[in-house]
């Protein structure tokens, strides 16, 4: 179903803490922030010092943990991790965190992100001898700092992530030390908080909300930290010339969730400047009533109200408590779907032309089904407003997004979409009111943001064998 609603899958959450003697069960709080970057598995692994005990399942944040396994999940250390859903990477083997046992010492590992050279990297792995159980980012990792002729511990991470290309935020957890790192262009987010004497990592700062930690800073591109019982060491995974920033832009469309802060940008506000862009790159249009899609469009619908001066009013409710699972084989039960998914309020729509403002166009046929819908209901006009450019390319660096061919934008103008999902107008937010919108404290022309998937530009190399983030097990 919610493939089926969406179009983009969203990506995977990491969580981290170190020094606090209830690590599991504030994982779990962490998890449950995190819930909205993936619904498909969840898992912890903790240490108490001497050894690494993992927890996982298959499902929801609060389907797996219960606080009978909390409690037995002693320590003062812990990694988690949400996983989004795939196109074949089902099972409990493939929930994160991956724990490795060897007789040189047991190591776990979070990741979120997608590596344009795992392939490469894998190849050249398996000529050395080494087997692979599936096609995930971390079981690359580990074979990595496993096989490297460096030493100590920390040189041989160290050299393995070097060799790493594409997008990448992870923790490392051994009995004795918890390692953070990020990728070089800051592709995927990460935040470092405290709560108390306790160190506490984040993909959003959400989770340190909820569990009452202080945020202390972002985790920096090419950033690689050593947490131990004596603190922070701080050093880089490579020494070469920084890399130029290029956080996803999708996070602030769509991914994160309101309440956070991505690069000190709040989430809900930047959405709101988008809706305010938009409003004034459409200056002049005429409608009754401003509407957003349940969630992630509703911060930019209030800008969009506010800067037009027309009405914002809840023209869509969400269904809450619909499933992933309802997925149905056949079309007519698929479009009944979407109706268990999306409710239209008839009063505030009908007989109005109306502006519904949504994050943005994967495929199409969502926007046509709610744009149908809306209609239904009664709407005269149905006026599409999209938070950001038209995606005409595939993503390589973690978010679940189609092939070029399935992406409606990358062989359609805006007005034959306009034409496929039944709307009165279309209009497209520009790569430049998007970063204007986002208001990034970093001077250059992108703003410190990656735009691949609109313009095709895409901020590292990509390899003739680099796989996609759905053709992976996350």
């Amino acid at each position: 179903m919610f493939t089926e609603i969406r179009g983009l899958n969203e990506e995977c959450g990491v969580f981290g803490i170190w020094g606090h003697t209830e690590s599991a069960q504030l994982s779990y709080y962490g998890l449950h922030a995190l819930q909205h970057r993936g619904q498909e598995g969840a898992g912890i692994v903790v240490t108490d010092g001497n050894s690494l005990r993992p927890i996982k399942g298959e499902g929801l944040v609060n389907d797996i943990f219960n606080e009978e396994k909390l409690r037995a999940a002693t320590g003062h250390a812990a990694i988690a991790h949400v996983r989004y859903p795939t196109a074949g990477g089902s099972g409990i083997e493939n929930v994160q965190p991956l724990l490795f046992r060897s007789s040189t010492g047991s190591l776990a590992i979070a990741h979120n992100g997608n590596l344009v050279n795992a392939n490469h990297l894998k190849q050249n792995l398996e000529r050395s001898g080494s087997i692979f159980n599936s096609t995930s980012d971390p079981e690359v990792v580990i074979h990595l700092i496993k096989k490297s002729s460096h030493s100590p511990f920390r040189a041989k991470v160290k050299n393995a992530l070097s060799l790493l290309k594409g997008a990448f935020a992870l923790m490392i957890l051994t009995k004795d030390m918890m390692i953070v790192a990020r990728d070089r262009n800051g592709l995927r987010p990460l935040s470092l908080g405290k709560l108390g004497d306790a160190w506490v990592v984040a993909s959003e700062t959400c989770a340190f909300d909820l569990i009452g930690a202080e945020y202390v800073r972002d985790v920096e591109p090419g950033e690689l930290l050593y947490i131990t019982n004596n603190g922070i060491e701080v050093d880089r995974i490579t020494d070469e010339v920084a890399a130029p920033r290029a956080m996803c832009a999708m996070e602030y469309v769509y991914f994160a969730r309101p309440d956070s802060n991505i690069d000190t940008v709040n989430v809900h506000m930047a959405r709101k400047r988008m809706g305010r862009e938009l409003a004034r790159e459409v200056a002049g249009i005429e409608a009754d009533v401003v509407t957003g899609v349940p969630d992630s469009s509703l911060s930019s619908a209030i800008g969009f109200a506010e800067e037009s001066g027309i009405p914002y009013e809840l023209g869509l409710i969400k269904n809450r408590y619909v499933g992933r699972t309802f997925i149905q084989p056949t079309q007519e039960l698929r479009e009944r779907g979407v109706k268990m998914k999306l409710s239209p309020v008839v009063q505030v729509v009908k007989d109005k032309r109306v502006i519904m403002v949504d994050d943005s166009i994967v495929r199409g046929t969502t926007s046509k089904r709610i744009v149908r819908m809306l209609k239904e209901a009664g709407a005269a006009e149905v006026h599409v407003m999209i938070t950001s450019p038209p995606m005409t390319n595939p993503c390589f660096y973690g978010i679940d997004t189609s092939t070029s061919e399935q992406l409606i934008a990358s062989s359609h103008s805006v007005e034959e979409i306009r034409v496929a999902i039944e709307a009165d107008s279309l209009t497209f937010l520009t790569p430049e009111g998007m970063v204007r919108a986002t208001a990034r404290p970093f001077n250059d022309p992108n703003g410190g943001l990656c735009l691949a998937c609109f313009t095709g530009e895409y901020p590292t190399e990509i390899f003739s064998d680099t796989v996609l983030p759905h053709e992976k097990e996350c």
